[in-house]
């Protein structure tokens, strides 16, 4: 299977757009980082090295501490595709968080967007 060249692309280069899309919709970089940590288990340390050392994606999501098993409740359209049928396992991370972002954005709380309760 050919390699995306997304999967090149530094955290570092999108995570700005994270924030920025966020922001611009009343919401902080401190719940983006929380979303980032519930569905990596990266703690804001981690982060900041991943952010410094300009981690590629693939490593960024191959190498999380903790992947959060409740990821796989993450359902619904991203970019026109259902998140659930991404068969490719690394884009399919790659557009969890994606979705989660927007939810974010939307308006959704927290405790809906992490899957609580």
């Amino acid at each position: 299977m050919p390699r995306h060249r997304i999967y090149s692309i530094s955290f570092a280069s999108v995570y700005p757009h994270y924030i920025a899309k966020a922001e611009k919709k009343g919401r902080t970089k401190a719940e983006v980082d929380k979303i980032i940590s519930w569905l990596t288990g990266y703690g804001p340390d981690e982060l900041e090295a991943i952010l410094s050392d300009k981690t590629d994606l693939e490593t960024f999501f191959a190498k999380a501490p903790h992947p959060n098993p409740s990821r796989a409740q993450i359902k619904g359209l991203i970019c026109g595709i259902r998140v659930e049928e991404i068969e490719d396992p690394l884009m399919r991370e790659i557009r969890y968080l994606d979705k989660l972002i927007d939810e974010l954005a939307k308006g959704k709380t927290m405790e809906k967007i992490l899957r609580e309760g």
